[in-house]
């Protein structure tokens, strides 16, 4: 008889939970979405102000968590497996929560995640065209710059898409610094976009990115002897994707357009993209002279449901910090990329690099083969 009550009890509170608890409630009962995001590659050569290496690699694997906690929050965790100097490193790209249903179009995000400056900044790297992001990110951003902080973002009641948003964030990941400021970098942003026909879309963006920590891109030692014969850029970015070249204000502007026949992406689509990027204020010792720019323009053309091709060009100008002084270093690369995707979750990607060099160390032409498998949940990309 007790084990009947017990039945009874169970099965009345399954009933309750299944008619009166909220959709966001049930799905955390159940188990988080999972996906992973394996990244191969063999590349012939060496390139400057890369994070591959030649030869056969791991690129960026990742490993990522995701579901909705309550009917109000949200969180996602993404872990990153990759490949150096033979060595296996694990990091810690995304651990937030967000808000979910705000009135006024609000969203809040706190914890770790891919700060929202730039177009392709917030996009996670397998969702590139490319196989690594362009010079002028690599240098300037780290590749993909994510750090610790808060994000609050406004969706404005237009005919158009307006969004605009400001970050505060740790800092840590912009350079070599010295400053013991908790809050180390804020960000300003909006994008704009919208529909020209039922064929075309675009969108816009600007960003500002404030450095408050101190002789950012600097050794810190007026007196430094260096040897002016080493390698100025071998693997100078580093292995942890912080950014090596920066300044206390970075300027980003980015421009997309994108045309698919009646807007079925699904047989073919062209899109063409490009961004400017400009950091100034680089430390104590730069002059008004001493700033760092770059950007790319690229044209990406999927003509058919399983095959696109592409071609990106980009310019970084940069100042290396050597005490009191800079040395110049600038790149040109020219990529061109095919790839076969068989399905969303699967891409063999074939990319020829040329780059041309001042103060790097690079072969001038490289062949990279490349394939991004995905597995398990895979949320939808970025516009």
């Amino acid at each position: 008889m007790t084990d009947l009550r017990h039945f009874a009890g169970a099965s009345a509170l399954a009933l309750f939970s299944s008619t009166f608890a909220s959709p966001a409630l049930l799905a955390n009962e159940l188990n988080p979405d999972i996906g992973v995001t394996l990244d191969g590659y063999y590349r012939s050569g060496e390139q400057a102000l890369s994070h591959r290496e030649e030869g056969f690699g791991l690129g960026h694997t990742e490993l990522t968590l995701s579901s909705p906690i309550d009917d109000r929050f949200e969180g996602r965790l993404t872990a990153v497996l990759e490949d150096h100097a033979g060595d296996t490193e694990l990091g810690l790209e995304e651990a937030y929560i967000q808000t979910t249903g705000l009135p006024w179009h609000l969203n809040l995000r706190a914890g770790r995640f891919l700060s929202q400056v730039g177009y392709l900044n917030g996009q996670h790297l397998h969702a590139d065209d490319f196989v690594e992001r362009p010079a002028a990110y690599r240098a300037l951003l780290g590749s993909h710059y994510f750090d610790d902080g808060v994000r609050v973002n406004l969706l404005l009641p237009t005919p158009f898409y307006w969004r605009v948003g400001a970050e505060a964030l740790a800092g840590d990941r912009l350079g070599d610094t010295d400053g013991d400021e908790d809050i180390g970098v804020y960000t300003l942003s909006t994008k704009l976009g919208g529909d020209l026909s039922a064929s075309q879309s675009w969108q816009a963006g600007f960003a500002w990115l404030r450095n408050r920590l101190t002789d950012v891109g600097s050794d810190g030692d007026a007196e430094h002897d260096h040897d002016h014969d080493h390698d100025h850029g071998h693997d100078h970015a580093g292995h942890s994707h912080g950014a090596s070249y920066t300044g206390k204000n970075l300027y980003i502007t980015d421009l997309v357009w994108k045309w698919a026949p009646q807007g079925n992406t699904r047989q073919s689509q062209l899109t063409l993209s490009g961004e400017y990027l400009y950091a100034d204020d680089l430390n104590r010792y730069a002059s008004s002279d001493d700033t760092q720019e770059g950007w790319y323009a690229s044209a990406v053309y999927q003509f058919a449901p399983q095959w696109s091709t592409g071609v990106r060009y980009g310019e970084v100008d940069l100042k290396e910090a050597h005490g009191d002084h800079f040395h110049d270093q600038s790149l040109e690369e020219t990529e061109v990329m095919l790839a076969w995707s068989h399905s969303h979750f699967s891409t063999l990607r074939l990319q020829y690099t040329h780059q041309s060099t001042d103060g790097f160390e690079a072969d001038d032409n490289t062949v990279t083969v490349q394939y991004v498998m995905s597995f398990g949940a895979h949320g939808a990309h970025d516009y």
